[in-house]
């Protein structure tokens, strides 16, 4: 039990009109605790885009870039690459803000929309990642199938692919996708999901105090 939960459970003891300095301490408190959590998103953001910078430059070799430039593919991979860092910025922006949002609030009320704010700004970015995830993998894909068309087909003829075949091989291939979007879906239920139930926990406090 923290030092919140201890104060609450004090201040439910208590009867008639509850005292102004005692109903200040807990707000203080979750005000506190909702202005570490804000934190806490903000820092994992920016640890995330600092490591995925790190991991694409690891895999982004020479050859990686050869290829690039021998199907001629530069721009577009040079314009999705700054697309895809400037949304990044935004969302890490957005948390910055909603955290320093939450830091200068001075009433409940306030504070109640920010957490909401919050949340909703951090599922968002969630749905962002898994949206371009998605069609990152279904592009590569087609590309790659485009790119060795003639090849397929010519292998796809040898074992006599029919209708049906091509149905089981698209049907694996969504399958398969939705499994790696779930599995990134729960990664970051758990980086973010803990931080956003306690968020939850402190609105649903303060909606208590404001009653």
């Amino acid at each position: 039990m923290d030092e919140l939960d201890l104060l609450k459970k004090d201040w439910n003891r208590q009867q008639g009109n509850y005292p102004k300095l005692t109903y200040d301490q807990l707000y203080k408190m979750i005000w506190k605790r909702s202005s570490s959590i804000v934190k806490w998103i903000f820092y994992i953001s920016v640890i995330e885009l600092v490591v995925a910078t790190i991991l694409n430059i690891i895999f982004s070799g020479d050859k990686y870039w050869e290829d690039i430039e021998k199907n001629n593919l530069e721009e577009i991979v040079t314009f999705l690459y700054v697309l895809s860092y400037l949304i990044t910025f935004y969302f890490i922006f957005r948390f910055y803000k909603n955290y320093k949002r939450i830091s200068a609030t001075d009433d409940a009320a306030t504070l109640m929309k920010n957490i909401l704010r919050t949340r909703r700004t951090v599922k968002f970015y969630i749905g962002y990642v898994l949206i371009s995830t998605g069609i990152t993998v279904v592009g590569i894909s087609a590309y790659m199938i485009l790119k060795h068309s003639r090849r397929v087909i010519e292998d796809a003829s040898k074992y006599a692919f029919d209708a049906v075949d091509w149905i089981k091989f698209i049907g694996i291939s969504v399958l398969v996708l939705t499994v790696f979007l779930g599995l990134i879906w729960c990664f970051y239920r758990m980086l973010y999901g803990i931080l956003l139930k306690r968020l939850k926990k402190n609105y649903i406090e303060l909606k208590k105090l404001e009653i």
